[in-house]
């Protein structure tokens, strides 16, 4: 028994080792095609799980790492005519008949002919990359006023304008110490006051001063730091929006955007793009714990998650709601949470 040529051109490998250039057969297994370009898609841990295969001429191939499949190693003509019944060796009497011009068994022919007249194999395209967004520009950023004075005397102006408030003189007094724009806690206690000054003093004007102390911060890759930012923006943009002030609004939430612009890599723009979507979507609102303390006549534990509520759906707000709450909604929710937290 020997090989034929065609069977000598045959092999099996991991899809995890694709290349550019190879030649492999396709899913019908009667053609091949040229891998023009191979991007590797990771699970949720990490963890290498899906091999993107583009194919010259159009289309792409979706195949698990761990899944064999065939390649041509050589010149691809020999195996894109290769029957799928087509067995790797044949006897010398076999091939000498049919170099003799001996007719195939009626079934091998019918089935070579299946293969040849098998569609394409036509795969979606991936999706594309998404657009980069464009942050603010000076233009842009000169909405946003300069503080009145130093960081420490917008926050004693915040603390002189309502000496009776318990929640601005404990967190005025921590600041008066100095503000430091690096230190996380620093930032969350800004932040902190600032929501305070909204949320149960109603004071908008004071509460975006303190606010815009963080709101012009750039984002330095510490998602910890950023999170008091962005909810400062958050806010901003909120009352931005109730005051009429939709260009200065416009400004917040462009920069609340800002960590969406760092990423270069179109596969992994795509990635996490979907990710942010479906963060966006699938929002903490924080029902279980609020019904866990109305149960429990907890009063105080069910503001407090019913602030972390708001800050979730003014974050929501500030990127135009999702495709699972739309704005009316939205509005309508951060209305009632207001209410339910000032009462």
């Amino acid at each position: 028994m020997t090989e034929t040529p065609a069977a000598r051109h045959h092999l099996e490998q991991q899809a995890g080792s694709l290349t550019t250039g190879t030649h492999i057969v396709l899913p019908d297994g009667g053609r091949t095609a040229e891998v023009h370009q191979v991007e590797l898609e990771r699970d949720d841990f990490g963890a290498p799980a899906l091999v993107l295969a583009s194919l010259t001429g159009g289309g792409t191939l979706r195949i698990a790492v761990g899944t064999t499949v065939t390649v041509v190693d050589g010149n691809a003509d020999a195996v894109t005519q290769l029957p799928r019944t087509a067995r790797p060796g044949q006897d010398s009497g076999q091939k000498a008949a049919q170099d003799a011009g001996q007719e195939q068994p009626r079934q091998l022919r019918e089935e070579a002919a299946t293969a040849a007249a098998a569609p394409a194999v036509v795969v979606p395209p991936l999706p594309p990359v998404p657009p980069a967004l464009s942050g603010p520009s000076e233009e842009d950023l000169a909405l946003i006023p300069a503080p009145q004075g130093t960081p420490e005397s917008v926050v004693e102006a915040a603390a002189e304008a309502h000496p009776d408030a318990m929640g601005v003189l404990l967190l005025s007094d921590r600041l008066a110490k100095g503000v430091n724009f690096k230190s996380g806690s620093c930032l969350k206690d800004l932040s902190d006051l600032a929501h305070e000054l909204f949320i149960t003093l109603k004071d908008a004007d004071g509460s975006l001063a303190v606010a815009d102390l963080l709101n012009v911060l750039p984002f330095d890759g510490n998602p910890g730091r950023w999170s008091s930012v962005e909810a400062s923006l958050a806010l901003s943009s909120y009352i931005c929006r109730q005051n009429g002030q939709s260009e200065r609004a416009e400004v917040y939430e462009k920069l609340i955007r800002t960590p969406e612009n760092q990423e270069t890599d179109p596969f992994k723009a795509r990635m996490a793009a979907k990710v942010r979507q479906r963060s966006l979507n699938e929002p903490n609102l924080y029902d279980k714990e609020i019904f866990r303390s109305i149960d429990n006549s907890n009063h105080d534990a069910e503001r407090e998650w019913r602030l972390l509520r708001l800050e979730s759906l003014l974050f929501l707000r500030a990127h135009g709601g999702s495709e699972t709450i739309g704005m009316v909604e939205l509005e309508r929710r951060i209305s009632n949470e207001l209410e339910a937290v000032r009462a």
